[in-house]
């Protein structure tokens, strides 16, 4: 029997998605959800390690945005790659010493 994980709360982050589930065929589904309180537009944080996981696993990975969340809710899905349908802009970088 197949069974849908919560990936990050029973492994913790790191993963590049938050659920294991799969589609109606059957086949795996990656799931990453990004929520906002704002319009459907409004940016949204994506770590590399989820981008590298959407670009390895483009048949399975999907981002569920979820918007205008506390208040009427609303949901899209976007698939690989995603810079076909957002701007990717970094904001933060990692210094490491040479």
């Amino acid at each position: 029997m197949r069974k849908v994980r919560w990936v990050s709360e029973e492994d913790g982050d790191g993963a590049g998605y938050e659920i294991a589930s799969f589609a109606p065929d059957g086949l795996p589904r990656l799931i990453e959800v990004k929520t906002t309180n704002g319009w459907e537009r409004t940016p949204f944080h994506i770590t590399c390690n989820e981008l590298a996981v959407a670009e390895e696993r483009l048949s399975e990975w999907r981002l569920f945005r979820l918007w205008n969340f506390s208040r009427a809710p609303k949901a899209f899905e976007l698939h690989p790659p995603l810079d076909a349908h957002v701007s990717l802009t970094a904001t933060t970088f990692q210094a490491s010493f040479h």
